[in-house]
């Protein structure tokens, strides 16, 4: 339809008023030409509103092509010329009877993207023939269109019974008609409080029995719309399970990870152990499937992993060596592969885990190395029967002498013996050869720490501190508030050796810091000391507060809450959709599938100062991005509103423009492709 020499740089050609004359041509080849022309100038952002009498008059031609360019050219300019928008209702209302589905279908559609709310009343008559047209393109093109009125008018879809229209649709017997009714019904639901969809057994019958017949986004909206629904009892919950179970095995990831969220919910219901088992070991296979996709669908699935694993921690009990890391994965990849070894790893498998650990602490990336590190220490306090080999591991990697790794495997151990006091300070000879290397304040502050809990066995410990109370002022101030703590430790544990180091401490925090929390615990300290040693003795060298596994685990709220939103961005960020979605109109859709393309973008790309750019809307006075011409949530165009930037951008932001899939798409694809955008088997969205 479009050649690139539309969007080459035309040079003292193009105007509006040249555009003008050819839209009013005779000729049928100068005239498409000339639509094409100011679609172009369109696309590339330039202001093409003054031709919008010019171009709807050639709304009613019998080219097909360049009828859909006029249709996206009204969806584009509607908005900021609603009187003149009227100009088109007739054709629009005369397509809608035409003989084409295809043309009926794109009538429909294009009545349904203008968001004006004075076309809105003369859709509604060709709307009620659409849902009942004998073509199911122009039924299912209707359903979604439903959905896009009540958008702009909510109680003009109630008044004209378009909602029971849709549930009407539920029993129909095309199954993309099904699937566009539900996407539909959920999405008014969700922005509503209408009770759209009802669901009971009958009705989950009715979409389970034409889901294997659905597209992939069919699929996804029916069984997201599954997923919201609790069976009454454990029999009926153990059939939908068989009837959703085989989609674990579909080419696209999105549909895979819906089908997980079903399941989990419904294992739940179900109270046979042995069924429990079955399905749980069904869960398996597909999620290592998906560990052979591409980059972005495997850092979503193994965010989604984390989740599974938590709530069912048999599901990939057998399968650790599938995450393991390879020299070709992302980085974001291999953080998050890191991340479920250590969920994964057990009495039966940790010696091959921690040659993996041992082996990534070698790599050249010092945050994936640090990172393995840590995951080691995690190992050690997971599992008590291997801790012991956790600890060897690190005191080989501390003998490396490799700065970051001695540091970070430092703090790591700290943790340790705090999980295991009194057990493993075999090793603090090894630590304490490494204390002129540190340069970390953390690693300083874990150090000092093991020096003061255990200074009644380290002979030089008051030599040790001494040589950090040295450069006390310039130290940070957690490294200065542990330091203040471990002298008094000293002090209470070896009064004659520590007495002057305590005082010289107390003066500095004191007197010579402005840092309140310094300053106070100093006073503080100095108090104790002075009126009952005794009590300072209890307060200080009590026991310290042990290391928990699940520290790293996701709160059983949230877990709840992110388990119902597998497969969006909820569970890729596990936080919940609220806190980093706006509510406007589309934009708000929690369900959606992550778009991998979109993904790519957010975690591959270094350019931050184009994510940090946007322009403000100036209908609604929204921040959109600059890689879009229109606004998200009014549809207006850009025209000449300048670029700006932030400063700062929140989390949410750079993840928005992931969110697509099921129900997303901006109204340029949304007019020439069918709803979601397409996307094709394995490729899709996760």
């Amino acid at each position: 339809m479009a050649s690139s020499t539309y969007f080459k740089d035309q040079r003292g050609r193009g105007e509006n008023a040249e555009l003008q004359e050819e839209l009013a041509s005779n000729d049928k080849t100068k005239k498409r030409d000339a639509v094409k022309k100011v679609i172009r100038d369109m696309t590339l952002g330039k202001d093409v509103s003054g031709l919008f009498a010019p171009v709807v008059n050639n709304m009613m031609t019998p080219n097909l092509e360049v009828r859909k360019l006029v249709y996206l050219y009204l969806i584009n300019y509607a908005k900021t010329q609603p009187d003149l928008a009227i100009m088109a209702v007739n054709g629009f209302v005369k397509d809608c009877g035409d003989a084409n589905p295809l043309i009926r279908a794109l009538a429909v559609r294009t009545m349904g993207c203008i968001r004006v709310e004075q076309i809105s009343e003369y859709l509604c008559e060709p709307l009620r023939r659409a849902l009942k047209d004998s073509d199911p393109y122009v039924r299912k093109t209707a359903a979604i269109c439903v959905c896009k009125l009540y958008e702009i008018s909510p109680d003009l879809v109630i008044d004209q019974g378009f909602i029971d229209s849709l549930n009407d649709l539920l029993g129909d017997s095309n199954p993309m008609v099904v699937s566009n009714a539900v996407a539909a019904l959920a999405e008014i639901q969700h922005h509503g409080a209408t009770k759209a969809l009802t669901l009971n057994n009958t009705t989950i019958l009715k979409l389970l029995a034409v889901l294997n017949e659905c597209s992939e986004w069919g699929q996804i909206f029916i069984l997201d719309v599954v997923s919201t629904y609790t069976p009454p009892n454990a029999a009926e919950a153990d059939n939908i399970l068989d009837r959703v179970k085989p989609r674990l095995q579909h080419a696209n990831s999105a549909v895979v990870l819906s089908t997980a969220k079903v399941m989990l919910k419904l294992l739940d219901i179900i109270t046979d152990n042995d069924k429990i088992k079955t399905f749980v070991k069904a869960l398996g296979p597909p999620l290592v499937t998906l560990m052979s996709s591409e980059s972005e669908i495997q850092y979503v699935a193994l965010r989604n992993i984390q989740l599974i694993c938590q709530i069912r921690p048999t599901v990939l009990h057998g399968d650790v060596k599938v995450f393991f890391c390879k020299y070709n994965d992302p980085i974001f990849v291999k953080m998050e592969k890191l991340d479920v070894l250590v969920m994964l790893a057990s009495d039966r498998n940790i010696d091959q885990v921690l040659m993996e650990f041992k082996e990534y602490a070698t790599e050249i990336d010092d945050e994936f190395v640090c990172k393995a590190v840590r995951c080691i220490g995690r190992c050690a306090i997971k599992l008590t029967d291997a801790a012991e080999k956790c600890v060897k591991v690190l005191v080989d990697l501390i003998e490396t002498k490799v700065n970051y790794v001695v540091q970070e495997a430092i703090i790591v151990i700290r943790d340790i013996f705090r999980k295991y006091p009194n057990k493993y300070e075999s090793v603090i000879g090894t630590l304490c050869e490494n204390l002129d290397t540190l340069d970390n304040h953390e690693a300083k502050s874990s150090m000092i720490w093991v020096i003061g809990e255990y200074a009644d066995r380290i002979d030089n410990a008051a030599e040790l501190l001494g040589q950090f109370l040295d450069t006390f002022m310039e130290e940070t101030h957690p490294v200065q508030l542990q330091l203040l703590t471990s002298t008094v430790k000293l002090f209470l544990k070896r009064p004659t050796t520590a007495q002057d180091m305590v005082k010289k401490v107390l003066a500095l925090a004191t007197q010579s810091t402005d840092h309140p929390d310094l300053r106070d615990r100093g006073y503080i300290y100095w108090r104790l000391l002075s009126a009952d040693p005794q009590r300072a003795r209890q307060v200080v060298l009590a026991e310290p507060s042990q290391v928990a596994y699940d520290s790293q685990r996701v709160d059983d709220v949230l877990l709840e809450l992110l388990l119902k939103q597998v497969s969006s961005l909820a569970s890729v960020y596990h936080k919940p959709a609220e806190t980093f979605l706006v509510d406007s109109g589309r934009q708000a859709v929690t369900r959606a599938a992550v778009s991998s393309m979109s993904l790519a973008k957010h975690l591959g790309s270094g350019d931050d100062d184009d994510d940090n750019e946007y322009w403000e809307c100036p209908g609604c006075s929204m921040e959109c991005s600059v890689f879009v011409q229109n606004c998200a949530g009014c549809e207006a165009a850009r025209g000449d509103a300048p670029t700006k930037r932030k400063d700062s951008k929140p989390e949410g932001d750079a993840a928005g423009g992931a969110a697509g899939g099921a129900g997303g798409g901006g109204d340029m694809l949304d007019l020439l492709g069918d709803t979601g955008g397409g996307g094709g088997g394995g490729g899709g969205p996760a």
